[in-house]
């Protein structure tokens, strides 16, 4: 471990921002971890986890240290007749990790394919996709308190998940450093194929009855199609949530929108698309200067190479603002703003 500074952070996010870091480290096992939360030039500073740098966009330099997760490492806890408790090092990359189920015929996470980022990062923000959410398949985590360097172990309950949320994302934001998690994968798949998409694309490949594989085949030629790949165009993905409006104010928005797609919650709650309402605010495939909102996504920002991170920042805030302003719904980000 060595600890470096002024480290550039361009290559470890994947908006490709060029930012610095005051101090840089990677560490490999929890020990390593541990030793690094006991050095006076760690503790006094402030911290930052890094993982696939999938989910943040940097604005400024980062003037702390930032501790780069490589924890690696996949293991079956144990077993039973319906399921494999799988745990994986958190520094694990999320898509591997998704291959490697499908490789020991493991269902639960097929329609959560080739999203960016890290094992560690996953149950952070509760990752989703396609009718599946992380928590869906989640058994607990490890993770390491900064403050003490103890490890702590959460369960789903403690994990307080929501909708792309979790405890780390609020009540124990930037207190703790996860290590690794556990899944509980199914040995008898049950299919999640309800989104349209999926469906569409399973009928054009000529699967009649879809395995698990075919269900990932399909979700990584939507991915594919749909999102720019980071190692061609800066980007994190998704930049914000869907919004979960009453269901009072999305009859009022119907009544003046009449195309508005929407997804029921609950009894009293709607899911409106972020993307269908800032594509409707003209957003969709604009450029400015060396930035924009990719051509085939209003939900993706991009950087097309040498953008700051503060002009990524507003243009998030000015459709945020328009948003609001022609809809009377907030967006927030889902990405992480530093």
């Amino acid at each position: 471990m060595k600890l470096e500074s002024d480290y550039s952070l361009k290559a470890y996010n994947t908006f490709g921002i060029d930012v610095k870091a005051k101090l840089f480290v990677r560490f490999g096992t929890v020990q390593e971890l541990q030793q690094l939360l006991r050095m006076p030039e760690v503790q006094q500073e402030e911290k930052l986890i890094l993982g696939g740098g999938s989910n943040v966009l940097f604005t400024k330099d980062f003037e702390g240290v930032v501790l780069r997760n490589e924890i690696k490492g996949i293991e079956v806890v144990r077993e039973d007749e319906q399921h494999v408790y799988l745990k994986a090092g958190s520094g694990e990359v999320w898509h591997e990790f998704v291959l490697y189920t499908l490789q020991h015929n493991l269902g639960g996470i097929e329609n959560l394919s080739l999203i960016p980022g890290s094992v560690g990062a996953a149950p952070l923000q509760n990752i989703g996709a396609y009718g599946v959410e992380l928590k869906d398949v989640f058994h607990e985590l490890e993770a390491v308190e900064l403050s003490t360097g103890k490890i702590h172990q959460f369960d789903n309950n403690t994990c307080q998940f929501g909708y792309r949320e979790s405890i780390f994302k609020n009540k124990l934001k930037g207190q703790y450093i996860v290590t690794a998690v556990t899944f509980k994968l199914h040995k008898q798949h049950k299919l999640n194929t309800s989104y349209g998409a999926i469906q569409t694309t399973l009928q054009e490949m000529q699967v009649q009855q879809p395995t698990i594989h075919d269900v990932s085949a399909a979700v990584c030629h939507i991915r594919s199609t749909k999102l720019p790949n980071p190692k061609e165009i800066g980007n994190a993905g998704s930049f914000f949530k869907n919004p979960e409006i009453p269901l009072a104010q999305f009859e009022r928005l119907k009544a003046q929108f009449p195309d508005v797609p929407s997804y029921p919650v609950s009894a009293t709650t709607v899911k409106v698309p972020a993307g269908w309402l800032i594509e409707q605010c003209g957003w969709k495939g604009k450029v400015l200067d060396k930035y924009g909102v990719h051509k085939n996504q209003a939900l993706v920002l991009v950087n097309y190479g040498g953008a700051k991170g503060e002009q990524l920042r507003q243009l998030a805030y000015d459709i945020i603002a328009s948003v609001e302003d022609k809809f009377g719904i907030k967006l927030h980000p889902e990405v992480n703003i530093i």
